[in-house]
């Protein structure tokens, strides 16, 4: 990928069985054309940040949604999702944690970090399909974000 390329959504995604199926969801409704995927905490936070392998990407590139697992290797998703919304030049990036915890305390911690969206990660195919769907359409085409 080019360094410099604009980024629709950047996936922040451990589990590979749930990315492929996010992305292929994403693809199958047009909306994963400029999709980065990254596996944990630390590169998540070099992409955004533009550091470690990414030194050499724009940070004025920024992703126009981050899709956020809370439990990842090396960095957290809640460690992620505090860097991104405490940092004036990410923070207006929507975050919507896609996770399978469905803990309260997980939920009213992402909340106060700054998580746009809080979505647990359906069980079934049929209704993860739908709910990606229904999230890329909502923050790709119908929300209008900061200029």
């Amino acid at each position: 990928m080019n360094q410099n390329a604009i980024v629709d959504i950047l996936l922040i995604e451990d589990n590979m069985n749930d990315a492929e199926l996010t992305v292929r969801q994403l693809k199958k409704h047009n909306l994963a054309n400029n999709l980065v995927h990254v596996t944990d905490g630390e590169e998540a936070l070099d992409f955004i940040f533009c550091t470690g392998n990414y030194k050499g990407r724009a940070i004025d590139k920024l992703p126009k949604l981050v899709l956020l697992d809370i439990q990842m290797p090396k960095i957290n998703g809640q460690e992620v999702l505090l860097k991104v919304k405490s940092d004036p030049r990410t923070r207006t990036i929507p975050v919507v944690m896609l996770t399978s915890s469905k803990e309260d305390p997980d939920i009213q911690k992402c909340y106060a970090l700054g998580a746009n969206s809080y979505i647990v990660k359906p069980v079934n195919f049929e209704g993860f399909a739908e709910a990606i769907k229904n999230l890329g359409f909502y923050w790709l085409l119908l929300n209008q974000p900061p200029v």
